[in-house]
């Protein structure tokens, strides 16, 4: 079983033609080809978390894209963050969020909580 360190984008590429292979193949668990699977595809894990992270949105882009998607305006987010002066305070970056407003924006407008105390999933 000659297996390497994927190191490139070449490399990537040729470990997924050959995992691909493998699962047409649909091998057994416990054979050759099926630990050969196993062992590529945990390569190619770690390669991806390594080389493609995804890093937490920022809350108020999040705030902001929810706006967009749903064609929110400021009034709308007043029952989750407070009077409009204050939305427009978090929307501008000059106020955080606090975890009275993160529960209310989540539980009315069914933002992730992660996507708003910024943490990755």
């Amino acid at each position: 079983m000659d297996i390497t360190p994927i190191r490139n984008e070449q490399d990537y590429k040729m470990v997924l033609r050959e995992v691909s292979q493998l699962v047409d193949l649909d091998p057994e668990p416990d054979t050759s080809e099926g630990d050969r699977l196993d062992v590529l595809v945990t390569l190619v894990e770690a390669y991806e978390a390594r080389m493609y992270s995804i890093s937490a949105p920022d809350p108020v882009e999040a705030i902001k894209f929810r706006m967009e998607q749903g064609g929110l305006t400021v009034k709308d987010l007043v029952p989750s963050i407070g009077q409009t002066n204050r939305v427009y305070e978090v929307l501008s970056g000059k106020r955080q969020l606090t975890l009275p407003m993160i529960r209310k924006l989540h539980r009315n407008l069914g933002i992730p909580a992660d996507s708003l105390i910024g943490i990755a999933c």
